[in-house]
């Protein structure tokens, strides 16, 4: 494909008069789009007026197999896993597990992500389930499995070697969870593979007072403690890191996932993002399984850090368009292990991107593109959503297979689920 956009999100900002050849699923040039024609003569150029090429968004925090429940989330207490995640899906099956990943799928591509980082499911199945439903689904997952007995790590690095969508993770979900030389093990193994070792930490007060009173150390310092921080580490949320632990993870090139919908919905306090840009902290933007949509995404991330620091601080930038931007696209992929694979629009990556209307009311008249992508842009200005050279999606759907019937499906099973699943919900009101 020769794709000629009216605008192309570069990673200096968006820019006119550019072409992008797409071939063999990967970005081949980019470039001044009247030498790219001319040099590929047998090319029909596609014209996409009005349009902009940007990245797929990068979900660095997802939860696919709970997707069933996540609306009986709302109005519960902060640590809510074992009142809502754990029984859910320990009530799922592989057919059961397998529909709720796809229909995180398919919600994640309506919302503009072409990847995202599941961080392990405590479902009673193989996790093939999962990588099945995301690969029908044509979305690029990073793929945990869950590995707090220590058991089973190396084959499944080694089950998706050379996979196009499939990139495989390990994972522990909180470092209570397994003893320190399973933790260390763990991290090793994954530092050796190039892959990503995935860990809860400093989510809710809770849980930081747990660590506490078991190892003496909030969760991140025992991490550094024990030697498992390092690039191949992300830590998911880091709501509650100290400044030391800040300088640690910095200093580590330990990655973090900000999971700012995921701090209005059920957390009781917001990760200091802007802070950790500026002590040069990696981290990316992700859903934590709440809601599967890309601009509502940077949107509240922008707006949490003005909430809890820019309005305290007459902050009035609070990072602009460009930092959250990148934060949910480039970095988000570098948080995530894939920096070498996707998150730009750029030679040799992997063509995983959107064709988004600008042409629109919202956006008219434009500025500053990059602040009205934050600030301004909805779903339904993605027109097409592209994975691996593939259309993925067009229009809101699934050209290729029944996106209605999935959805169908998931409406019939999804209650049947919740019933067996038992949840316990607060209710306060």
């Amino acid at each position: 494909m020769l794709l000629v956009p009216e605008l192309v999100l570069l990673a200096d900002g968006p820019v006119r008069g550019q072409a992008v050849l797409v071939e063999a699923g990967k970005f081949r040039a980019v470039g001044p789009a009247k030498r790219l024609i001319a040099a590929h003569g047998d090319l029909h150029p596609v014209r996409l007026d009005g349009h902009l090429l940007m990245p797929g968004f990068i979900d660095a925090h997802h939860h696919l197999t709970q997707s069933f429940g996540k609306a009986k989330s709302f109005g519960q207490p902060s640590e809510i896993f074992k009142t809502i995640w754990e029984p859910l899906e320990h009530a799922l099956d592989e057919e059961t597990a397998y529909l709720s990943a796809k229909l995180a799928a398919l919600e994640a591509l309506r919302g503009g992500f072409t990847t995202v980082a599941d961080a392990g499911t405590r479902a009673p199945v193989d996790v093939g389930a999962l990588a099945k439903a995301t690969e029908e689904a044509g979305i690029r997952c990073v793929l945990s499995k869950i590995v707090s007995d220590g058991k089973g790590g190396p084959a499944h690095l080694g089950r998706w070697g050379g996979h196009p969508l499939i990139h495989p993770s390990l994972a522990i979900a909180v470092p209570e969870d397994a003893t320190a030389s399973v933790i260390k093990k763990t991290a090793d193994l994954c530092a050796e593979a190039g892959a990503v070792f995935q860990i809860h930490v400093n989510e809710h007060l809770a849980s930081v007072e747990r660590s506490l009173k078991s190892v003496g150390r909030r969760p991140i310092d025992y991490l550094h403690h024990i030697g498992a921080l390092g690039p191949h580490l992300l830590g998911a949320h880091a709501t509650l890191a100290s400044p030391t632990e800040m300088r640690q993870l910095a200093d580590s090139g330990a990655a973090v996932s900000y999971n700012p919908v995921a701090s209005a919905w059920k957390g009781n306090a917001v990760a200091q993002a802007t802070m950790m840009a500026a002590m040069g902290v990696r981290f990316g933007t992700g859903t934590d399984g709440t809601r599967g949509d890309g601009f509502r995404l940077v949107d509240a991330a922008e707006s949490a850090q003005r909430l809890t620091s820019g309005l305290a601080t007459g902050d009035s930038s609070c990072g602009a368009g460009r930092l959250w931007l990148d934060h949910a696209t480039t970095l988000s992929a570098d948080a995530v292990g894939l920096a070498r694979v996707t998150g730009e629009i750029a030679v040799g990556k992997a063509a995983d991107f959107l064709v988004v209307d600008v042409n629109v009311p919202e956006l008219t008249p434009s500025y500053d593109l990059r602040w009205e992508l934050v600030r301004l842009s909805n779903r339904d200005q993605i027109a097409a959503v592209v994975v691996d050279g593939r259309l993925r999606l067009w229009d809101g759907w699934p050209p290729d297979w029944d996106g209605p019937a999935l959805v169908a499906r998931a409406a019939e099973v999804g209650p049947q689920v919740v019933r067996r699943a038992k949840l316990e919900r607060v209710e306060p009101t």
